[in-house]
């Protein structure tokens, strides 16, 4: 009960400082002017290359006009007339693309080679988790990253929500966020765990019925969460391996319910039956997926929903767990079976989403799934449509995710092609967000 108080008081001092008010910012930080606001200014840029994002097309000789934090107009160089004063800013050797839409990333954890888990939860001070997520939040931007879905905030309350309103108001750089908040766990499957005799704080907020599961839904709306997630399976009780906490129908109430709001839903399963349970109750995305078979991602594809294998957070668990090291000794199992997982998802043609579970691993290595889904199966320009217009659709992003008139100027430009070398977009050169430019050659 001391720890419960301990949080509360500190979650109330923090808010008390940093709080601030939910606004019309639109899904996904679609508001607010950030630092700058992108103003009226027009700007052409002129680099190499431009990927669109509306198809697997690369296009020479193109340039792409901003004015009023939207693009105005994109084609090639000599069909663009530019107003007066357009500030011009060329981009040799570089690829234009939209910013990439981040599906799967939790700003506040950081890895657990440096901190298990528990220990995060647990031990470290929720001030400390916020100022850790503000860093974490502008190396995720200068990375190229300018949509992010942050899926839980792993017993870190609600700051989602602050570090969210914090980065459309321009108080701190970041990506626009699209939060879940807490997530929802089923009763008694989620950590931190210890002996039975202590109620000690959890990663989510638990549910244990269907009644219970409608009330945390729109708990966490009225909270300000952008989605729900839930725990679809996990591993808990006696019994050994991860097994299904939500039943098909507390499911389908939790979409039903989140959907009256605007809200959709993701869940993370790894298992066929918490994967069948949650794609046949209408949810958005799964995450993870390490149980799918070619029958559940067959399902997955006739229902809508996308799929998020989270590769980069396999393969970093592997390393922290053994003394494995990508490319210089045998893969392990867990490894082994992604791969044999994804190549079966791949197959099935089921929408592909970017996002690799990011805190897992570093910051800043986001692109890290990138290059992974290229090396397990699927092409450079594909993974480049999954970090863009595809994650756009899954997540109903209209406004975003493709090089074309009328949409928010979120812009990177790379170094190199990467439809040919898709580890060019480690190499970010240039940053636009709602036409603010936030870094630069």
């Amino acid at each position: 009960m001391f720890i419960r108080h301990h949080r509360l008081l500190a979650l109330v001092t923090l808010v008390s400082i940093v709080a601030l008010p939910l606004g019309a910012q639109g899904r996904g930080g679609g508001g607010g002017r950030g630092r700058g606001g992108g103003g009226g200014a027009a700007v052409i840029l002129h680099p190499d290359h431009v990927f669109t994002a509306a198809d697997e097309t690369l296009h020479d000789g193109w340039s792409v006009l901003v004015q009023g934090g939207r693009i105005a107009a994109a084609g090639p160089s000599a069909s663009i007339t530019a107003p007066a004063g357009t500030k011009v800013i060329e981009l040799p050797g570089t690829t234009l693309m939209p910013g990439m839409i981040e599906g799967h990333s939790h700003l506040l954890l950081h890895p657990y080679n440096e901190s298990p888990w528990n220990n995060q939860v647990l031990f470290e001070p929720l001030a400390l988790r916020v100022a850790r997520a503000t860093v974490a939040a502008r190396t995720t931007l200068m990375a190229g990253i300018t949509t992010e879905r942050d899926l839980g905030t792993e017993g870190a309350e609600y700051s989602d929500v602050g570090l969210r309103d914090a980065i459309n108001q321009g108080i701190i750089p970041g990506p626009r966020l699209i939060v879940v908040t807490k997530a929802i766990v089923g009763k008694g499957a989620y950590g931190v765990k210890g002996a039975p005799e202590w109620d000690l704080p959890l990663g989510a907020q638990e549910a244990g019925n269907i009644d219970e599961l409608e009330s945390v839904v729109r708990d966490q709306i009225g909270h300000g969460a952008d989605w729900i997630k839930l725990y679809g399976d996990y591993s808990f009780g006696p019994h050994p391996g991860a097994h299904a906490t939500f039943t098909e129908d507390e499911i389908r109430r939790a979409v039903e319910v989140a959907g009256s709001a605007g809200d959709y839903v993701a869940v993370h399963t790894s298992t066929a039956e918490g994967m069948r349970r949650a794609a046949s109750a209408g949810v958005a995305t799964i995450e993870h997926g390490d149980g799918g078979t070619p029958e559940i991602f067959q399902l997955m594809k006739d229902k809508g929903v996308g799929f998020c294998p989270t590769l980069a957070a396999t393969e970093a668990t592997s390393t922290y767990n053994s003394t494995w090291r990508p490319g210089m000794t045998p893969e392990p199992r867990a490894v082994e079976n992604k791969r044999a997982m994804f190549k079966m998802a791949l197959a099935s043609g089921v929408a592909i989403c970017f996002g690799g579970d990011v805190g897992v691993f570093p910051h800043g290595e986001n692109v890290r799934e990138l290059e992974l889904l290229v090396d397990y199966g699927m092409s450079a320009p594909q993974a480049l449509l999954s970090a863009t217009s595809r994650n756009a659709q899954i997540f109903h992003l209209a406004d975003r995710g493709t090089i074309a008139p009328g949409l928010l100027a979120d812009i990177i430009a790379v170094q190199g092609d990467p439809t040919k070398d898709i580890s060019a977009l480690r190499k970010v050169a240039f940053v636009m967000k709602g036409g603010e430019i936030v870094k630069q050659p």
